[in-house]
């Protein structure tokens, strides 16, 4: 019996020390480097998730869409109940969608839809997953299921879940919809809830859209004072 334990335990060291680089590679952005020690973790744990969801995150960072797919498509089989799988399925799927001629993205909508709705029902406080169904129903034509409404309905629960989410989704679709006095007053609440680059970058890209310089240059004026590297 210990000769087996001492026969397996070489593979496992090594396996632990694989995905333990990976993770640290991975960590510090580097993930062409990150993907070679998590792939040969992989060769030796075929079913270690983990390492599956890196290799996914990877593929969609280079934007290869299509292994992006499989590896989360997997992984949300796998475990039906995990809402960060749904919807990281539901992103690289809308990401390839937006690559790919009309045809074929009208043949991925429903998919896309029902990944990110699965996992909105299965996390109530799933950030993420409400932000992809604001833009995603922005950006639908109203023929195939894009509504202003749905969007609102979104950002409304954002606003429950975390106020800065919510008023930024709000200023978003008055944004989209070129009602720029109300996306203002949005962005001006999203900037002094928070003064991050973030808030003020999407007010300084308002005004610029607005035709509005100085108070674009204002905005970045404070920006720079309240995010100093």
């Amino acid at each position: 019996m210990y000769k087996i334990i001492l026969f397996f335990l070489p593979i496992f060291v090594f396996s632990q020390t694989n995905f333990e680089k990976g993770e640290k590679l991975f960590n510090q952005k580097k993930y062409s480097e990150a993907n070679v020690y998590f792939e040969d973790c992989l060769k030796s744990n075929k079913n270690d998730y983990k390492t599956i969801e890196y290799l996914g995150d990877i593929a969609g960072y280079y934007k290869n869409w299509d292994e992006a797919i499989e590896r989360y498509k997997l992984l949300k089989e796998k475990f039906p109940k995990n809402a960060n799988y749904h919807y990281k399925y539901g992103g690289a799927m809308g990401m390839k969608a937006k690559e790919s001629n009309k045809f074929k993205a009208l043949g991925m909508i429903d998919e896309i839809e029902e990944s990110f709705k699965t996992a909105a029902k299965l996390d109530t406080k799933h950030i993420d997953t409400r932000w992809a169904l604001v833009i995603l129903y922005l950006e639908l034509p109203a023929i195939i299921g894009g509504s202003e409404k749905k969007s609102q309905k979104y950002a409304d629960e954002l606003m429950n879940i975390s106020k800065i989410d919510g008023v930024m989704a709000k200023g978003h679709i008055d944004e989209y919809f070129e009602r720029y006095n109300s996306a203002e007053k949005y962005f001006l609440q999203s900037v002094s809830l928070t003064h991050s680059a973030t808030a003020y970058k999407r007010l300084i890209n308002l005004y610029n859209k607005m035709k509005l310089f100085q108070k674009a240059k204002v905005a970045q004026e404070e920006s720079d004072k309240y995010n100093k590297e």
